[in-house]
């Protein structure tokens, strides 16, 4: 039976695997996450994507390893997670009442070869209050999230529309992600 693993411990990428009742493991990995700021938005997740693979994929070299990376993109510029409340209001801020993407990078990892590709969503924000700031940093959701928000919790009452994939936004093109899984050699379908 081939075993499957993902790479990461976003409890949502956990939940977006486990919707599709495949058996998978978890391995997060505890690699370095700085990238050459001279990359495009599309190359720094594919490159940490297949960092984390990578690095679980050398103690599980039978496996079929799953490594994700997501960053917010306004202006040109990669928002990561905040630090602290004061920079999770100044990214929520930026992004009020405007069109950021998101970029999510994966690479799958097996014996034969590593996979990369990314999707991209475009996000569009209301107008936000900076009461309505405040109160959804006060909710604590938006420390562990790349642009200070996720659009599967409360974040969600800040989103006016997206264009593309949903899942992009939660952290792992879920449909994309499983064809590449696929085309891999993993047998998703056992007959």
């Amino acid at each position: 039976m081939q075993t499957l693993i993902l790479a990461s411990a976003s409890p949502r990428r956990k939940e977006l695997l486990e919707n599709l009742h495949i058996p998978f493991q978890v391995s997060s990995s505890d690699v370095d996450e700085s990238y050459d700021p001279q990359l495009s938005p599309q190359e720094v997740v594919m490159e940490l994507a297949s960092r984390k693979a990578k690095s679980v994929a050398e103690k599980n070299q039978e496996a079929y390893i799953i490594g994700s990376d997501t960053v917010v993109v306004i202006d040109e510029e990669i928002l990561g997670k905040p630090k602290d409340k004061d920079e999770a209001f100044t990214m929520l801020k930026r992004l009020s009442g405007n069109t950021h993407s998101v970029y999510t990078g994966v690479a799958i990892a097996s014996s034969k070869k590593v996979i990369q590709f990314y999707e991209k969503t475009d996000v569009v924000f209301w107008e936000l209050t900076d009461d309505e700031i405040n109160t959804y940093i006060d909710t604590n959701e938006p420390f562990d999230k790349a642009g200070a928000y996720g659009i599967q919790g409360f974040g969600s009452l800040l989103v006016k529309g997206i264009v593309g994939d949903y899942f992009t936004v939660v952290g792992l093109p879920i449909s994309r992600t499983v064809r590449e899984l696929v085309k891999a050699g993993f047998q998703l379908f056992n007959k």
